[in-house]
């Protein structure tokens, strides 16, 4: 199976019901989790038990992008004591925050940690990062296998370097915080997640600010991007 999860959704905090970013990415059995915010984890579960992932890549040290890393540790370590560290490739700044929010359980012991701006190689993934625009460091990366290529802005403003992330992808999942005439540097609209990630096949919307109406999003960006716009939901399956 080669497939994309959507485990959340949502910028900030999570509505009721829905959980901040999260991404189960699935190649021929290896896992690989794309930051894991709040409420991410007890929808990983429901599709990996006892926390059972290959890697772990958070984009940048934003809760609603890494607290239930702190959770999935904690997973690890009471139910698969005996287990081989899970690879964490993180971007500056996360490691100190997952021991802020854990003391006494160091995230270094259940994780074997990586840069994640010197990471090559995730599994049977190429990996490539690049810094985009945004309040803290954050890496977007793009993950390439025989037949599949993903791409993942974490949070992002708008940039030219969108496109070493996007072109070729067979799937973009691209920051879209805001709709309209919005203005931020550090976080993107709806229409410049579009812009961003001309070259790709499929743009999938996510990051949602709670209460917007996501078919909207989608509106703004179809009126710019030419491929497929779908808006990321909790449980969204998509094949690759």
């Amino acid at each position: 199976m080669r497939s994309l999860t959507v485990l959340g959704s949502c910028g900030a905090w999570p509505e009721a019901g829905r959980a901040c970013a999260g991404f189960l990415l699935e190649y021929d059995g290896f896992r690989v989790v794309l930051d894991l915010g709040y409420a991410a984890l007890p929808r990983l579960l429901e599709h990996c038990p006892h926390g059972a992932v290959d890697a772990v890549v958070v984009t940048h040290q934003h809760p609603d992008h890494c607290v239930d890393v702190s959770a999935l540790a904690r997973v690890r370590h009471y139910e698969a004591p005996g287990a081989d560290p899970v690879a964490l490739h993180c971007a500056p700044g996360v490691l100190d925050l997952l021991r802020a929010l854990e003391p006494n359980l160091d995230p270094a012991d259940v994780f074997d940690v990586h840069d994640l701006a010197s990471t090559t190689r995730i599994g049977p993934f190429d990996a490539l990062t690049v810094e985009l625009p945004h309040y803290t460091t954050n890496l977007g990366v793009r993950l390439s296998a025989p037949g599949v290529s993903v791409a993942y802005t974490g949070d992002s403003g708008p940039s030219p370097e969108l496109r070493k992330l996007a072109e070729g992808t067979d799937l973009f999942i691209s920051d879209a915080t805001l709709q309209g005439e919005a203005s931020d540097e550090y976080l993107m609209t709806a229409a410049e997640a579009a812009y961003g990630a001309r070259g790709a096949r499929r743009l999938l919307l996510t990051h949602f600010w709670p209460g917007s109406d996501r078919a909207v999003s989608v509106r703004e960006a179809a009126a710019v991007f030419v491929g497929e716009v779908i808006a990321a939901d909790e449980g969204l399956k998509l094949v690759l």
